[in-house]
Protein backbone atom coordinates (compact mmCIF):
# COMPACT_ATOMS: atom_id res chain seq x y z
CA UNK A 1 0.00 0.00 0.00
CA UNK A 2 1.15 3.51 -0.73
CA UNK A 3 0.38 6.87 0.84
CA UNK A 4 0.19 9.90 -1.42
CA UNK A 5 0.48 13.42 -0.05
CA UNK A 6 -0.99 15.81 -2.62
CA UNK A 7 -0.64 19.60 -2.55
CA UNK A 8 -2.97 21.72 -4.67
CA UNK A 9 -2.45 25.48 -5.02
CA UNK A 10 -3.75 28.22 -7.25
CA UNK A 11 -1.49 29.23 -10.11
CA UNK A 12 0.43 32.46 -9.51
CA UNK A 13 -1.60 34.24 -12.20
CA UNK A 14 -4.90 33.47 -10.41
CA UNK A 15 -6.20 35.86 -7.76
CA UNK A 16 -6.49 34.22 -4.34
CA UNK A 17 -9.25 36.14 -2.49
CA UNK A 18 -9.03 33.86 0.55
CA UNK A 19 -5.30 34.51 0.77
CA UNK A 20 -5.90 38.27 0.49
CA UNK A 21 -8.44 38.09 3.34
CA UNK A 22 -6.01 36.16 5.55
CA UNK A 23 -3.24 38.63 4.75
CA UNK A 24 -5.51 41.50 5.78
CA UNK A 25 -6.36 39.76 9.04
CA UNK A 26 -2.69 39.14 9.77
CA UNK A 27 -1.98 42.82 9.18
CA UNK A 28 -4.80 43.69 11.60
CA UNK A 29 -3.18 41.43 14.19
CA UNK A 30 0.09 43.34 13.84
CA UNK A 31 1.93 41.16 11.33
CA UNK A 32 2.56 43.99 8.87
CA UNK A 33 5.63 42.24 7.47
CA UNK A 34 3.45 39.58 5.73
CA UNK A 35 3.62 40.49 2.04
CA UNK A 36 1.47 37.74 0.51
CA UNK A 37 -0.62 34.74 1.53
CA UNK A 38 -1.65 31.96 -0.84
CA UNK A 39 -4.13 29.32 0.34
CA UNK A 40 -3.98 25.73 -0.87
CA UNK A 41 -5.03 22.29 0.19
CA UNK A 42 -3.24 19.13 1.28
CA UNK A 43 -4.75 15.70 0.69
CA UNK A 44 -3.68 12.27 1.91
CA UNK A 45 -4.74 9.29 -0.19
CA UNK A 46 -3.99 5.62 0.49
CA UNK A 47 -3.58 3.67 -2.74
CA UNK A 48 -3.17 -0.04 -3.27
CA UNK A 49 -0.79 -0.91 -6.05
CA UNK A 50 1.83 -3.35 -7.25
CA UNK A 51 4.60 -0.75 -7.33
CA UNK A 52 5.39 2.83 -6.40
CA UNK A 53 5.40 3.74 -10.09
CA UNK A 54 1.89 2.35 -10.54
CA UNK A 55 0.66 4.24 -7.48
CA UNK A 56 2.24 7.48 -8.77
CA UNK A 57 0.53 7.02 -12.13
CA UNK A 58 -2.83 6.55 -10.40
CA UNK A 59 -2.31 9.64 -8.25
CA UNK A 60 -1.43 11.72 -11.31
CA UNK A 61 -4.64 10.66 -13.05
CA UNK A 62 -6.66 11.39 -9.88
CA UNK A 63 -5.21 14.90 -9.75
CA UNK A 64 -5.84 15.59 -13.42
CA UNK A 65 -9.41 14.25 -13.40
CA UNK A 66 -10.74 15.33 -10.01
CA UNK A 67 -8.46 16.62 -7.28
CA UNK A 68 -7.09 19.67 -9.11
CA UNK A 69 -8.39 21.97 -11.80
CA UNK A 70 -5.39 22.19 -14.15
CA UNK A 71 -6.73 25.40 -15.70
CA UNK A 72 -6.28 27.41 -12.48
CA UNK A 73 -4.38 25.10 -10.10
CA UNK A 74 -0.99 23.44 -9.82
CA UNK A 75 -0.43 20.21 -7.97
CA UNK A 76 2.51 18.25 -6.63
CA UNK A 77 2.57 14.93 -4.85
CA UNK A 78 4.80 12.58 -2.92
CA UNK A 79 4.18 8.84 -2.78
CA UNK A 80 5.69 6.58 -0.13
CA UNK A 81 5.18 2.94 0.73
CA UNK A 82 3.42 2.24 4.02
CA UNK A 83 2.93 -1.00 5.90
Amino acid sequence: MFKAIIYVTLKESVLDPQGVAVQGSLHTLGFANVKEVRIGKRLEVLVEGESKQQAEEQVKVMCEKLLANPVIENYTYEVEEVA
